[in-house]
């Protein structure tokens, strides 16, 4: 699908922002998308997808979805496994997987908002500007991540490739919610990861000033939402 073709997504509200390749787990007990769940899981596996967007004001549980004010930017989920529990509720795990930018808000005829959307293109940006960026915000991730634990931390296996490496640091990095989405819309790769090396070596100055406790790599991660 090209970025001039619209497609109409269910859209799911969060405290969070998802990012492509990024795992996301979710508990579903609100009855509207507990009819979201079961309508996807009449599709084809390939088609088991709905947007996630991060609330700017609202909350995630119990309020009207016309009332709940998202941004305008971001990612489809696709659902990887579904249990569903003896109460009705469902434990789901879903894959970060396309941008997209909402372009018309749709009276939906259904309890959950959906919208007509663009897929956005992941562009490189500047030619050979993400490859040079690349190492430099890989560095500093792993900088980040000693000042955030310990001496010895920041070697794990972390990917070189420029997209997947901003979209990591992005989703990992203990940022707010306004500077992810700020990440998420950016307008290409290298964008992004110029505005990660900022955010990186502002982080590092503040962890280093109140010794941060140390955490797993794994405390990091987009946390499972309730919804």
């Amino acid at each position: 699908m090209t970025n001039t073709e619209r497609t109409v997504l269910p859209l799911f509200p969060l405290g969070t922002v998802l990012f492509p390749g990024l795992v996301l787990p979710l508990h579903i007990f609100e009855p509207r998308y507990r009819e979201l769940v079961r309508s996807l899981l009449s599709q084809p596996q390939p088609e088991r997808v709905f947007g996630v967007v991060a609330i700017r004001r609202g909350w995630e549980v119990g309020q009207p979805v016309d009332e709940v004010d998202t941004y305008d930017v971001g990612c489809t989920a696709e659902i990887r496994t579904v249990t569903e529990n003896p109460d009705g509720t469902y434990d789901i795990v879903t894959v970060g997987r396309r941008r997209f930018a909402i372009t018309e808000r749709i009276a939906a005829t259904t309890p959950y908002a959906q919208a007509a959307v663009t897929y956005l293109p992941e562009s490189p940006g500047p030619e050979g500007v993400a490859d040079e960026l690349g190492p430099r915000v890989l560095a500093a991730f792993r900088s980040y991540l000693r000042a955030y634990r310990s001496a010895a931390a920041g070697q794990e296996q972390l990917p070189d490739d420029p997209v997947v490496l901003s979209h990591l640091v992005a989703a990992t990095a203990s940022l707010s919610v306004s500077d992810r989405q700020a990440l998420l819309a950016a307008p290409d790769t290298a964008a992004r990861l110029r505005e990660e090396l900022r955010l990186l070596q502002r982080e590092i100055t503040l962890l280093r000033r109140i010794r941060a406790i140390p955490a797993q790599l794994s405390d990091l991660p987009v946390r499972p939402g309730p919804n």
